[in-house]
């Protein structure tokens, strides 16, 4: 049974973020040319948050690289801020054997344990896919463009959280806690 994928972005919310936030995008150099379109795409669309946003990118060779790079970002962060949001970016083109379907599976777990173990929203967008038409589809033209919905996406959860702060904000902040679960000094 085929199942056709979704041609919709999402839509960029109405509100605009309203605290200083910081992003990091971790990106495979492996097929380059799909990758970089991705990330291209992707500090395009955060280009309009820019007075809001610190973005720091990290390349990585390959895409099993980027959940370590994911984690590394999140747990040693080198001023001891950890980003509020991480975007992952890749390209894994299936071949005839089942190797990237191993991979794929690998990294969309440790994506999902690092996001929920930290509380930081990871951005997976390190697809997998079938052919070069496909990742031509999804990585440089604009219908698909999963560069853009990975920068939507994350901004978007910025404003999750920005809301969900300010909800229970100051109950944290009374118990000297930050959004992260560490202790405010």
């Amino acid at each position: 049974m085929y199942i056709a994928m979704s041609t919709e972005l999402p839509s960029i919310g109405a509100e605009r973020l309203r605290t200083a936030a910081r992003v990091t995008i971790v990106a495979s150099t492996y097929n380059e040319k799909y990758t970089t379109a991705l990330l291209d795409n992707c500090l395009a669309e955060l280009k309009e948050y820019e007075d809001l946003l610190t973005v720091n990118v990290v390349r990585v060779p390959g895409a099993f690289e980027v959940p370590m790079m994911v984690k590394r970002a999140i747990v040693t962060a080198a001023d001891g801020r950890k980003p509020d949001a991480v975007i992952a970016l890749g390209v894994i083109l299936r071949g005839s054997t089942a190797h990237a379907d191993l991979i794929g599976d690998s990294i969309t777990r440790q994506l999902l344990t690092t996001s929920c173990d930290t509380l930081v929203p990871v951005i997976h967008e390190v697809l997998l896919l079938d052919n070069e038409q496909q990742a031509f589809a999804r990585c440089i033209a604009s219908a698909l463009n999963r560069g853009r919905e990975a920068a939507r996406a994350a901004v978007e959860m910025l404003r999750v959280l920005e809301v969900q702060d300010a909800l229970t904000g100051m109950n944290n902040r009374a118990a000297g806690i930050n959004r992260h679960g560490s202790l405010i000094q």
